[in-house]
């Protein structure tokens, strides 16, 4: 779950000693403390994650979807899984005992946001649950970032989708989490994935480059690689094409889920042959408007919007 709060400065980042606009992993207790000291602040809970947030687009572009997670037998998980029911997903989700992860998205006044992030029972979504049968049927197994720390788990998922003869999709979700892991991720992009995910900041943890360099670097290891910068738009590399796409003008108030949703209308237009310009209108689409809101999701009626536009 996505706990969003807006702060009126940045010194309690400083505080906790979170870089801006980093994913911290944290324990109960720094959870706990950071709750206790954003308590004077209004909260919006909504169900999230990288890679739900995606799912969740696509499935409200009318793209069949699953999820894959562990949830705990608490009010957090059901809300989760209602959550993703009503959105036409399919919900795989193991139950646990802990208690469901949260992650405190803590936003300046410029929209960036900063996570702290206890995940809870969705740490223990392990290589053991991963089976062949929770890929049939489907052409696209879509990753996050966030969860490369477990080695074992990234690889399984990777290969058995390839056993599948599915492509591989991966966003590389946080700068931070890419420098941490970043032999690791290297080596299972040039082995597995297909689609390749990345902001200015992770694209330059990943290469040590600036962006159009970076693309380049990216796309050699990847089938498909997209660099996104920002309020500059995004690149799009596939063998010797490249497609810039131009941003769609917004008033950014939040930057929760900006790269998610992006995914989920690149991927929109992928799995439909719409070809880069399109599918990178698209992403670029989704991003500017869920900007404008708190928080990864927005109303009906912008969906409504959205897919009159594409059209």
């Amino acid at each position: 779950m996505d706990v969003l709060i807006r702060l009126d400065d940045e010194s309690l980042l400083k505080e906790l000693g979170f870089p801006k606009g980093s994913m911290q992993l944290v324990d109960a207790e720094t959870s706990k403390l950071i709750a206790e000291k954003t308590k004077k602040y209004n909260k919006e809970m909504a169900s999230g994650g990288s890679a739900a947030n995606t799912i969740h687009g696509l499935a409200r572009l009318g793209v069949e979807t699953a999820f894959i997670g562990v949830v705990g037998r608490d009010k957090t998980g059901k809300f989760f899984e209602d959550d993703m029911k009503k959105s036409g997903i399919k919900p795989f989700l193991f139950k646990s005992d802990s208690p469901s992860g949260i992650a405190t998205a803590m936003i300046t006044k410029d929209g960036e946001r900063t996570f702290g992030t206890f995940l809870g029972a969705a740490v223990e979504l392990s290589a053991g649950m991963i089976t062949k049968e929770l890929f049939e049927g489907y052409d696209i197994l879509h990753i996050e970032g966030y969860l490369v720390q477990n080695h074992q788990l990234i690889e399984k998922a990777l290969k058995l989708a390839k056993d599948n003869g599915m492509k591989v999709s991966l966003d590389l979700a946080s700068f931070n989490v890419v420098e941490e892991n970043l032999d690791f991720l290297k080596e299972m992009v040039k082995r597995y994935v297909d689609i390749l995910f990345a902001n200015e900041e992770e694209a330059k943890a990943f290469t040590g480059l600036a962006p159009e360099n970076a693309l380049i670097e990216l796309a050699r290891i990847s089938e498909i690689s997209i660099v996104k910068v920002g309020s500059k738009g995004s690149m799009i590399k596939q063998g010797d094409t490249v497609v810039n796409i131009e941003p769609v003008k917004a008033n950014p108030i939040d930057t929760t889920g900006a790269g998610d949703i992006y995914a989920s209308g690149f991927l929109w237009g992928y799995v439909n042959n719409l070809g880069f310009e399109k599918a990178g209108y698209a992403g670029s689409l989704l991003a500017a408007t869920v900007i404008e809101v708190i928080g990864a999701k927005f109303d009906n009626e912008k969906w409504d919007e959205i897919k009159k536009r594409l059209v």
